[in-house]
């Protein structure tokens, strides 16, 4: 299983520089991805921009939207030449575009749109986005810069079967979003169920979110940007999520084993501070 970790893009007072620090740094210690968190009512970074300047600083590190969340984006076609770009930008084989339909209400009310029309969007658009990739089409494959190499990977995020069963029709796999190794062993095994029904050949791949916080003020790190960031769940749920959270090196060992044992092919740390000294600390508790 691949090791990946999270730029700080959601972490509240993150700077620029903390973000060039963090992925130079990942990119050193040998992580495999740079992760983003999407949100429109919240002091994020957007994940394209951040992940644009981290690619800048880095030759080889994946750069993954850990999910952007696609229906606030409204226009597929974009959605698909910005990946384009930065897959390019990049060097070619290192963007990773996870889409999911996002669940915060402000989100899409700042945005002036109704939240009940979200999946029928998805749907639609992953086939438009896909299709330009595949250049399918006069126009599609006149969108560019075309893919390099393998190009970009696409993976769906989400919870219900509806998600899973867009992952095995348009996608390269799937991302699940904090759910834990008990679930996510059981809806890898559903994902391939699907993946089988829809003929596609091979296996999905199965990337997973989960959240760490390590040094002396791990607790108190946690506590401030989780118990934030998910207030809109409700203080217990919130709650549950700090406590779920890897504080320490044996909780990020049992990930790493239980995720793998689950069948994921790479696991995505994100952390709850900004400080690129938590890089390293992941590193090593890793043995990366």
């Amino acid at each position: 299983m691949e090791l990946g970790i999270g730029l700080p893009n959601a972490v509240p007072g993150a700077t620029g520089k903390q973000h060039i620090d963090w992925a130079r740094a990942a990119e050193d210690a040998g992580f495999s991805t740079l992760g983003t968190i999407d949100r429109i009512v919240y002091p994020n970074f957007e994940p394209l921009i951040a992940l644009s300047a981290a690619a800048a600083v880095t030759e080889r590190i994946g750069l993954a939207t850990d999910v952007m969340l696609g229906p606030l984006r409204q226009n597929p076609a974009m959605v698909a030449k910005q990946i384009l770009s930065l897959d390019a930008l990049a060097g070619g084989g290192r963007a990773v575009l996870g889409i999911a339909i996002g669940q915060r209400e402000d989100d899409y009310e700042i945005s002036g749109l109704d939240m009940s029309g979200r999946g029928q969007w998805l749907d639609s658009a992953l086939e438009r986005i896909r299709a330009i990739w595949n250049g399918d089409g006069e126009l599609e494959s006149k969108v560019g810069p075309r893919p390099q190499g393998n190009g970009p990977t696409l993976l769906v995020g989400g919870y219900v079967e509806a998600s899973l069963e867009r992952a095995a029709k348009f996608g390269d796999g799937w991302t699940q979003g904090g759910s834990g190794p008990d679930q996510f062993k059981e809806d890898a095994t559903k994902l391939d169920e699907v993946w089988k029904q829809e003929g596609r050949e091979g296996k999905p791949y199965k990337m997973a979110l989960a959240y760490f916080s390590l040094g002396p003020d791990a607790q108190k790190n946690a506590e401030h940007d989780l118990l934030d960031y998910y207030a809109w769940l409700g203080n217990e749920t919130a709650q549950a999520i700090v406590d779920g959270a890897a504080k320490d090196a044996d909780t990020v060992k049992q990930y790493m084993s239980a995720f793998e044992s689950g069948g994921c092919d790479e696991l995505v740390l994100f952390p709850c501070a900004s400080d690129p000294e938590q890089v390293g600390l992941l590193a090593e508790v890793a043995g990366l």
